[in-house]
This record gives C-alpha cells, structure tokens and sequence, in this order.
C-alpha cells in the first residue's frame, strides 16, 4: 500500500532569514508591530499569516493602549473596532485560511491552555489546615499568623454569600465599569455586562478577571453585603483618610483557567481572601522559598522588586509535573463560603477552577508590622532576601548554571536550608541587563553582624534586618516605586501612629527605626536640646513629623530641624542660605520677617565615637568643624556668607550629574520658634471662601515682599573668577560666562543683572535636555503625544523666555532681574491662627515687639518700633511705616474670619529665579487650579511678571517679537514642563479633560489662560 508523502515543511520558505528564530522570539517581536504592520505582515506568507492571526498577539495589542472596551468576540475584531480600522466588524468576520505543512510545539502548547478544562483537576489533599473560625472566636484564640489556615464560617452570616451570584450582580450593576486584573500599564476597564459577555465566549490561555480596588466607589452598596472578619479588624493604616490609603481590598470576578500567577503579596502585607461562589486550586510556600519557574529582579538603584512568572495555569501545566513530592507546594481548594489567610511574606498562586466571585483585603497588624517597615526601608539586599532567601546573597559562589538546570528534576529536591547548594545551581540566574540584578547574584551591602555569622535563612525580623544597609541615609536614599506607601506618606503615616496608637509606641518606634533610623534622630534631637538648653522633649515629642526630606522634631514650643536632604554639602549650603536669608530680612526690615518663624539656633551635630556633640554657626564665616573636615570650601570664601545663595547655585551646577549621596556623620541644625494654629493643609476643607480668599491676599502681599528683597552680590575678584573658571564657565549647551574682563566691570550696560541670570538660565536649560525622558518615566496621567510634542513647544533658547540677548561673546543681557524665590509654598508650608483681629496684629508684630494700644495709627507704631530698635535715620523710620502698615494691612477685615494666616514655613529650599516660578505651587497646590484665588494673589502681589524690555538700540533679544514669548501663560507652561518635581501630574489631576488636550497650546489656556489679563500698578 503507498503510503501518503508528508505534507512540505512550510517554515523554512516561509521565514526565509527568521526561519532560525524560535517561534516564541517571532510572537515576542510581533507583539511590538502596530495594526497597520501585522496586516501587510500577514500578506507575506502562510506562516507568517499564521503568527500574525494568533489571538494573545492581539489582546496584547488590544490591552496596551490600557482605557475602557467592549469585548467584540475575538481579539482581533475588538483591536479593529477600537482603532477605527473596521467600520462594518462583519467585514471581518470571513473564515480563516488554512494551511498544512507547518507546526509549532510553543502555538500548540499555548492553543491547548486556551481550551483546556479544569473538570478533572486534583482533589483537595488538605495541605492547610481548616478551622471553624467561631470557635475560634468564642474561646478567644488567635490563629497562627507564620502560617495558612482556611477558615471555614467566616461568611455564612454575609449577605454577600446569598447576593453576589453573577446573575444578581449582572442585574445590579450591569452598567457599573470595573477594573480588570492589569495586563497593561495603563488601566483598563470593561462594563460589568460586557464583561460577562466576554467571560462566557473567551478562550484566552490568561483569561481577563475583575480585579478592581475601587469597587466600593463604582458600587457602594456592596460595601454593606459583607464585614471584616472579626480575626483580622486590626488594621494600622486605619488611621489613614480612605484617599491616603494604598489599595487595600479588592473584588475579584474571574472564569474558569483565569487567575493570579506566583507572587507575594505588596508590603508583605497579611490577607485574608473569601470565596463566595466557584472554587480556587491554592498553592503556597513559605517566605524566601522561590516557586520553580519564577525570578525574582532587585533594581539596585531604588530596591524596586520584579517578579517574572508564568502564567497561573502555565504553571500547573507545565511546571507543578516537574516537582517531586518534597518540593510540592502546601495546596488546598477553596470552596465557597471559605476564607483563607495567607501570612506575611509567603509565596502564592491561584488557580480558578470555574467561574468564581471573591473579595479580599490585605492590612497590616501587630505580627507583621515591622516586616511592612523592613520592606519600604531603603536598599535593595533585604529585599531580595525577604522574597528569595539566602539565595539572594549567595553571589559570592562561582557557579554558571546550565540553561536546562531550571529542569533538571533531580536538582529539585531541597527540603530545608542544608542543601543550599543545590537550589543555587536550580535557581540561581544570570545576571540581568539594563541596570536591573537579579537579588540573588549580589554579596555587598551586608552588614558586618551577618558576614560573620552562618545563619540559616528564618522569616524573622532580626535577622532579616541584618541585610539592611547600614550606611544608607534614609532621608536621602531613593525607596522602591514599587513600595505600597510614597516616603512622604510612609512618615506621615508613621507619625499618626505614633500619636494616634500610644498603647503601641513600642512596636511603632521599633519599625520606624527599620524604615527611617529614628533612634538616630532622636539621639541627635537630644545632643541639641542639651546644648542649647532647650526643653527636652517629651514622649509626644520624641518622633519626627511631616513629610518632608528632613527630620523635623516639635519640642515644646520651638521646631528643629535636621538638614539631611542631599547630603552634606547640600545640607551646609542650604542652612547657610537660609541663615543668609533671615539676616538679610532684618538688615532691609522686610515685613516679610513678621511672617517667617523667629531663629533662635543654629549649627551642627556630629556624630563621634562617643555619640553626639554640637557646634553653634549663624551662618557667618567658616566653622572650624567645616574647616578641619573633608568639605570642599570655594575659594571666594571672603562674603560674611560663604555658604549663601549663590554659592548654593555654584554647587547645583558642578554637582547636577552626581549620583547616590554619601552617608554623613555630621549634620547642620536650625532651631526655629514654634507657631501656634495650624497648618493650612489640616484647615483645608474648615475654611469658607472669604478665609480663602484672605489667604490668597496675604500669600500675594508676601510674596511682594520676597521678591522685592535685593539679591547679596555677587564677589568679583580674582578668586572668584578663578572657580567660575573651574567649572567650565558655568557652560552648559551654548551658554558660557562674559569674559575675564566683563567680570570686574560690574557697570557695563545689563551685564550684572544677567550674569545673575547664569545660574538659572542654565539649570532650565539642563532640564530641558531630558525633558522627554523625564516626562516619559513620570507617564500617566501625562498624555503621551503631549510627551512627544513637549520639545517642538518649549523654546530652542530658554533666555527668550526672559527678553535675554545673548551677545557675539556669548555673554548675557538684560534689564530684569532674578529674585529670591521660596519655590516651595504648598499647603503643608503654610500656617494659619484662629484668633481675632487685635490678636491677629499682636501676634503678627510680635517679631518688632509691636503692641496694639487701640490706635491703628502706623506713625505712631513706628515710632515705637525706631524707639526699641534704636533707630533715628528718616529713612530708616520710613521702612518701619512701611512694615507697620503691611501689617495691618495684613490683619485688615479678619473680624469675620475663624482663621487667617501668619507665617510661611520652610525656606531650606530658596533658590533664585523668576518670581513667576513661585505661583506655580500655590494656584495649582493651595488652590487647587481656582483662578479666582490666582486673581486675588495678584491684586495683591501688584508687581510686573513681564520682562523688562531691552532698549532697540541693538540689544532687544528680538525673539521677544514672537507672540508666544508676549503671554504669561507660555512662560508659566514652561516652567510647569521643566519643574523638577512632577507639576504637569497635579495639573492632568485637577484638568482630567486635559488628558485628551491635541496640544500644548490647549493646556496652557485653560491652566494659564487668565494670567494673560495681568496688569500691575506702576508705583
């Protein structure tokens, strides 16, 4: 009998030169083509036709745009529809072709996961203990917290158990949009009904399930239909608002084949799950056991953890048949009405075995609260051991495993930590590209305590914090992204604790100490105190509060402060800004100085041997503790600041490149008088429109002050000149400093105003470099065309934003001057008083000993004041008319006002600039993008914001003929754009309709639209 030939090998003529990619490389590269690309693809050959058809290479296309959809019966058509690319979707509905000749083991093992069943999967083999969770409660017993349990009466009371079947959710919230589980990094959203839809006719090989955190907001109804176990009520983040919380619980909706691939749970938070209809395959290993098949990735930059895993059904397909009986994970099935906890720090994966509904919730408690805090410290060693164990130090070996070790069943047998040496060769990866380190391929970092021990690996919090840095600055370090709270949070949350849960102080102390090195704070808190003869503080005291980059402790009725932020030249130059500063407010008797906290000290702590000392320093002069140190001192030492303004932004620009901040032992300190009332970030929601509106008089008041007050000037002798030249000229791009000669002529025509210009000119223009990338890594809510178009909007020369002509020589010229901006004034820096109008001027003239006798006359106050100041100077007498009558000016019309403001805090982040700059925080942060408020500031502010034009006889800039460089709102939406911290995210916040903006042009009107109706009155 003839036998029928073989089908041709279509493959190799097929792919011609790709025919020797592997068929899973091919899909990886299709997967980053566009629609257009995979059609003409497709026409090239049968099984090229084949791979660009696959339906997980068009969900994947579908799914990365994120955004909300509507399931069309396949992948292909949903991606057509969605892009407008299939008018009629009938027009692509014909049948597929078909060829023979060509297969492929990675598409079939991938078309055999999409429509595979589950009916047959293995029973329960009781791996994790069930328990019936009222008897528990009625004898008072806490379960084990190091270990799974399955608890299983926790529902049977909810009206949840009875109400969320998927047909009574369909017809309760049909039309309600959820979230689905994130194949994106974009968020997507489906209809509930449209997902059902898609859940009934799918066969996806890593179906889509509802994994939504917001469920209470879309639906809160279903809030009521169910109760925090009475085993898991407590809950540290409970002193958090609900909008300051990070996603804590979760309903899940998911068919049969769908579900979450191995990983631990964020935080190593604790979470309880319960399943209220279908039933979950559960499999779980203990803490620093990674599962077969899963890789962990430390970054070392920030700690931020990856996990690579296979699909959850991927994994019991083709990874579970490979474990021998000892490495088999702890397994259960879950059935409905079951709730199960999964510890802190244990590895798991779920499988649904049908269509399932459950809700979630993770929280932190007493038993693993200091691991919460271990895991948002900075460094990236711990990390890795806490998710991978030992294996993550064990770099220091020198073994290369083979790339078919991950199979080799024989290897896999490591029931405890005795056979280290056979998980490495199993498990111990090469190390990464892109700056990304497996964990488990690094050996430094280790504290001395662990390298000299031979410790086995244990989920322990002493021994676990033995592989933190300890040289790492914890107010400087950058923290993983992927940390469950922002480090501003993560103190602030820290500090409600530690006020709000007394009867916990300990515990709190103890992780606050892993996560932010208090102890070390309060030892230097103490030294201070001692010093200075200051109250010591009491146990309410002991701990930092705010948010900000720097410590800050409230001890009785002052504030200290830490400088830590940048290291420790950052730190020194920015206290001696600051000092600077203040002195400068009492030389020119701003009235500004009735409204910034009083210094009462100053200096550094140092940390010896021993323990602490401190060292007293105004600001004037070199201290010798600087002197005899390895801090590098300029050379125009001569100013009585030698650490002021524009040593500050000498140092900003040699140092704009540098990297990680060296740990210091030596710390300067500001002691400043402690304000009563509060600040106006708690007040917010207290205030009615009028107080708001008075603050914005006030903030616009002051912030005249502060931009009038004169710049120190700049040294212009030779040794000066000598370090400018050291730092190639201030160059960077095509700007450089005017010659040597220019230098010491100060009175040439608009050169010394725009040598003051240097600085800033070329920090923006810095930024502007990298602004894509910037934006780029910052992403959403930044639309993406506006990223791609952000270049073509800003200038090609930044000067032009400011009327500045560069000459021949590349020297700078203009007419306007920078001033001193705060650069920093948001809510949180901004205090308010609840008093009334005779107690509001006392306490605003309490720094010129000012005193309220019933006469509102402002000659006779400053008489008073040129009496205790010893003052006789007419001129001197005028300035303190002037200072009289801002402030009551100042206290003008608060009868009827609860709360008026007083001070504004924080000046450690002065900088110079345009005065522009400084209303970027306050319309868009204080409030919050309402252009009544931005109006009123400047009624009261009532100085130019317009360049001063250059004369036309030769100078002007010419560029200022364009009219874009004519609108405040251009410049305003650039300095938005080249803002170091993330402005263009609050503005896409507050402006969601933004997000669809077609260009820049668009937002700048709506943000910064008004401000083009500014005009000020010339005094």
């Amino acid at each position: 009998m003839e036998q029928t030939p073989l089908p041709r090998d279509r493959r190799p003529d097929a792919l011609g030169h790709l025919r020797v990619l592997p068929d899973e490389l091919i899909c990886a590269i299709l997967e980053h083509l566009s629609s257009f690309d995979l059609g003409r693809l497709s026409c090239v050959s049968s099984v090229l036709y084949i791979f660009c058809n696959e339906e997980p290479l068009w969900m994947n296309l579908c799914l990365r745009d994120g955004g909300q959809f509507e399931y069309k019966g396949s992948w292909k058509r949903t991606t057509l529809n969605r892009q407008n690319l299939c008018i009629k979707i009938g027009e692509c509905q014909r049948q597929p072709l078909q060829f023979d000749g060509f297969s492929s083991l990675f598409l079939y093992r991938r078309w055999y996961r999409c429509f595979t069943t589950l009916d047959g999967f293995p029973s329960d083999n009781k791996d994790v203990e069930r328990r019936n969770n009222h008897i528990l409660e009625e004898c008072n017993y806490r379960i084990d917290e190091k270990k799974p349990v399955l608890l299983t009466e926790v529902a049977k009371t909810w009206p949840a158990r009875y109400k969320w079947t998927l047909d009574q959710l369909l017809s309760n919230y049909g039309d309600v949009t959820f979230r689905i589980s994130q194949r994106s990094s974009k968020k997507i959203t489906m209809k509930l009904k449209d997902y059902v839809s898609y859940m009934n006719c799918q066969h996806d090989e890593d179906p889509l399930y509802i994994f939504d955190d917001k469920f209470g907001e879309a639906a809160p109804a279903l809030l009521q239909d169910y109760c925090v176990p009475s085993l898991f009520q407590e809950d540290f983040f409970d002193v958090l608002d609900y909008d300051q919380r990070p996603p804590f619980r979760w309903l899940i909706i998911g068919p049969e084949r769908s579900g979450a691939s191995w990983h631990v749970d964020p935080g190593l938070t604790s979470a309880w799950n319960t399943l209220l209809c279908g039933r979950k395959r559960w499999a779980l290993y203990p803490p620093g056991r990674v599962p077969l098949g899963v890789t962990v990735h430390v970054n070392e930059d920030d700690g931020d953890v990856n996990i690579e895993s296979p699909s959850s059904l991927q994994w019991w397909l083709d990874f579970y048949p490979l474990l021998g009986e000892q490495d088999k994970p702890l397994e259960c099935t879950q059935l409905p009405g079951e709730t199960i906890f999964v510890p802190s720090g244990w590895w798991h994966c779920v499988l649904n075995l049908e269509t399932t509904i459950a809700v979630t919730q993770n929280f932190v408690n007493t038993s693993n609260f200091e691991f919460v805090c271990l895991d948002m410290a900075p460094g990236h060693v711990h990390k890795g051991v806490c998710r991978a164990g030992l294996l993550a130090v064990q770099g220091g070996v020198n073994e290369h495993p083979k790339s078919d070790a991950l199979f080799d069943v024989n290897l896999l047998n490591y029931p405890d930590m005795s056979r280290r040496e056979k998980r490495l060769k199993v498990l111990e990866p090469v190390k990464e590209q892109h700056g990304r380190l497996n964990c488990w391929n690094y050996i430094g970092g280790l504290s001395d305590a662990f390298k000299n021990c031979n410790q086995e690996f244990s989920y322990d919090i002493d021994f676990l914090s033995m592989f933190l840095d300890k040289e790492i600055d914890h107010y400087n370090t950058i923290c993983s992204p992927s940390n469950i709270l922002g480090e501003r949070e993560m103190r602030a949350w820290l500090h409600k604790l530690w006020v709000l849960k007394p009867a916990i102080r300990e515990l709190v102390w103890k992780g606050a100490c892993l996560t932010l090195n208090v102890e070390k704070w309060s030892s230097c808190l103490m030294n201070i105190c001692a010093h200075h003869n200051l109250p010591l503080p009491m146990d309410d005291e002991k701990f930092p509060v705010g948010t900000g980059s720097n410590p800050v402790f409230l001890v009785s009725d002052n504030v200290i402060k830490i400088f830590v932020e940048g290291g420790l030249a950052s730190s020194v130059l920015g206290l001696g800004t600051e000092l600077e500063f203040y002195s400068l407010l009492a030389k020119k008797k701003s009235p500004l100085m009735n409204h910034v906290p009083d210094i009462i000290a100053s200096g550094f702590v140092v940390a010896d041997g021993s323990g602490y000392r401190t060292f007293s320093w105004d600001g004037r002069g070199i201290p010798e503790i600087i002197a005899n140190s390895s801090f590098v001192i300029r050379d125009n030492t001569t100013d009585e600041f030698p650490f002021g303004i524009w040593s500050k932004k000498q140092f900003e620009l040699e140092n704009h490149d540098s990297g990680a901040v060296m740990c210091s032992r030596m710390w300067p300190f500001i002691v400043s008088r402690r304000c009563r009332g509060d600040i106006f970030a708690n007040l917010r929601d207290l205030l009615s429109k009028n107080e708001a509106l008075h603050l914005a008089s006030f903030l616009g008041e002051q912030l005249r002050h502060l931009h009038l007050l004169p710049l120190p000037n700049i040294q212009t002798d030779v040794k000066e000149i000598s370090v400018v030249r050291n730092i190639q000229e201030w160059s960077v791009g095509s700007y450089k400093l005017p010659a040597e000669a220019d230098l010491i002529d100060v009175d040439c025509k608009g050169f010394d105003t725009s040598r003051k210009w240097e600085p800033v000119i070329a920090a923006l223009d810095r930024r502007k470099n990298n602004i894509k990338n910037q934006l780029a890594q910052w992403g959403n809510p930044i639309p993406g065309f506006l990223i791609d178009e952000v270049e073509k909007y800003l200038p090609h020369d930044l000067s032009s934003l400011l009327d500045i002509r560069k000459d021949d020589d590349g020297s700078l010229r203009c007419i306007s001057s920078p001033t001193w901006i705060h650069s920093d004034i948001m809510d949180d820096n901004i205090h308010m008083l609840q008093c009334s109008p005779a107690e509001c001027f006392d306490d605003c003239s309490s720094h010129a000993n000012l005193r309220v006798n019933g006469s509102d006359d402002a000659c006779g106050q400053a008489d008073r004041v040129s009496t205790i100041n010893g003052v006789n100077d007419p001129c001197d007498r005028k300035d303190a008319v002037e200072m009289v009558n801002s402030t009551l000016q100042t206290c003008n019309g608060v009868a009827n006002l609860r709360w008026h403001p007083s001070h504004i805090l924080d000046f450690s982040d002065l900088s110079i600039g345009d005065p522009l700059y400084d209303l970027i925080p306050i319309y868009l942060d204080v409030f919050r993008g309402e252009m009544c408020f931005l109006n009123r500031i400047l009624e009261s502010y009532n100085l130019p914001l317009n360049p001063k034009k250059l004369n036309d006889d030769g100078l002007s800039s010419g560029l200022a003929e364009n009219d874009k460089f004519k609108r405040l709102s251009y410049r305003a939406m650039c300095y938005c754009i080249l803002h170091k911290e993330n402005v263009l995210g609050a503005i896409f916040s507050l402006w969601k309709e933004l997000r669809t903006a077609k260009s820049w042009e668009e937002v700048e009107e709506a943000v910064w639209g008004d401000l083009n109706n500014y005009q000020h009155t010339d005094l």
